[in-house]
């Protein structure tokens, strides 16, 4: 019976301290060209772990002027539970030629495919699935796109996208009309200062990319669009604590929520090793995860006379 219970202490033993050494190993770039992109993932990642109940130990590398491969050969091993990352989509890509055992979250998209590999963005093709969803409710049939100058390679994936989803035509204009027919809409494309440049625009049926969207900085009343939904609510305190004192970007408080669900569905294959689908609701919108293909619908909004509602 003495042995039992010494056999018995010292398995548990043994799993407290495999669970105590157990990590998830997060590679993101912290230095070179975007560094500011991936300090803002970790901080996202972390300030939704610190507010988790997991405390799987979490280890960060640099990925900057690194070979993918040679991370992953020196810093995977029999703790390693989990890999996030990385975010430079060559170096996705460089993990899914490295055939890597562990299970990886990768937080860019590529058109390879692994089936451990899972791939997270904020991909301009998510961004279309909602507009066009919010097109097909105001019974859009026709969609005029006026983009600005020397901007158009930005919106090149994103119209592609839409045209791939929709039935109706999209003819490129050089000038915003005045007034628009009741079925046909206008799609600015551009930053906010060319968008507010832009006089007398039509109330209804206009729509703008999320990246034309400023911290303090006016909108056209009437535009429609599709948009992380931590930056338009206090249901994410960890978010608004990130973006304090309001001096983050819109671009970086978007990077910082991304974080957050990266953490969120890293923890949700953590708590479940075999968990196949899942779906919740989170800072970047509807997380939807099925055999590891994980897809994003934000959510979309308006700007009224009373400012910004849910749509």
């Amino acid at each position: 019976m003495l042995n039992n219970n010494k056999k018995l202490i010292g398995f548990i033993l043994y799993c407290i301290f495999n669970q105590a050494q157990a990590e998830v190993l997060v590679i993101l770039p912290e230095s070179g060209p975007l560094a500011r992109a991936g300090l803002s993932i970790k901080q996202g990642f972390m300030g939704a772990y610190q507010a988790s109940e997991l405390k799987t130990a979490i280890k960060f590398v640099n990925s900057d002027k690194k070979q993918i491969a040679q991370l992953l050969k020196q810093n995977v091993n029999k703790k390693t539970e989990m890999v996030v990352g990385p975010l430079a989509r060559q170096d996705v890509e460089a993990v899914i030629k490295a055939q890597p055992k562990v299970r990886v979250l990768a937080l860019n998209e590529v058109s390879s495919q692994l089936a451990n590999v899972g791939q997270f963005s904020l991909s301009k093709q998510d961004d279309a699935v909602a507009l066009n969803q919010v097109l097909q409710n105001d019974q859009i049939k026709e969609l005029y796109v006026l983009q600005q100058k020397d901007a158009e390679i930005d919106n090149e994936l994103f119209l592609i996208s839409l045209l791939t989803q929709t039935d109706y035509p999209l003819n490129i204009i050089e000038e915003a009309p005045k007034k628009l027919n009741k079925h046909i809409g206008l799609l600015l494309l551009g930053n906010n200062a060319w968008l507010n440049n832009q006089t007398k625009l039509p109330h209804k049926n206009i729509y703008i990319l999320p990246n034309t969207v400023e911290q303090g900085q006016i909108l056209p009343v009437g535009v429609k669009f599709c948009d992380a939904p931590a930056l338009y609510s206090s249901e994410w305190p960890d978010v608004i604590q990130a973006n304090q004192p309001n001096s983050v970007s819109m671009a970086y408080q978007r990077l910082i929520a991304f974080g957050g669900d990266a953490w969120h569905i890293a923890s949700q294959y953590l708590a479940e090793p075999d968990l196949k689908s899942m779906q919740f609701q989170g800072r970047t919108g509807l997380i939807q995860v099925n055999n590891n293909q994980i897809q994003r619908i934000p959510h979309c909004y308006e700007n009224t006379k009373k400012g910004i509602r849910a749509l």
